[in-house]
């Protein structure tokens, strides 16, 4: 099934984000449940679930009987976890 889904995913969804400097990582597929993270421009974006509900799941559901559900996983960046630890770190320490 992830085959599948990601072919999809490269032939309906990729193109569309990608012209706005995003993309979308397949993080799993279980029970029906599709999960997702996005990637680029698109990670964080405050329009995500928006795009997740017209394009993705737009695209993938009238397709993928089985499929039930598409979720968005949202996770930190490295970069951006370390930044935050160093600021958390002068803080504490009273710089």
């Amino acid at each position: 099934m992830t085959a599948k889904l990601e072919q999809l995913l490269d032939e309906l969804v990729r193109p569309a984000l990608r012209a706005h400097g995003g993309d979308v990582a397949l993080v799993g597929y279980e029970n029906g449940i599709l999960r997702l993270r996005m990637l680029g421009q698109c990670a964080g974006c405050p329009a995500a679930n928006m795009t997740n509900e017209t394009l993705i799941e737009g695209q993938l559901m009238p397709l993928l009987p089985e499929l039930k559900e598409v979720i968005l996983v949202h996770t930190v960046n490295d970069s951006l976890l370390a930044e935050a630890r160093a600021l958390m770190t002068r803080a504490r320490q009273g710089a």
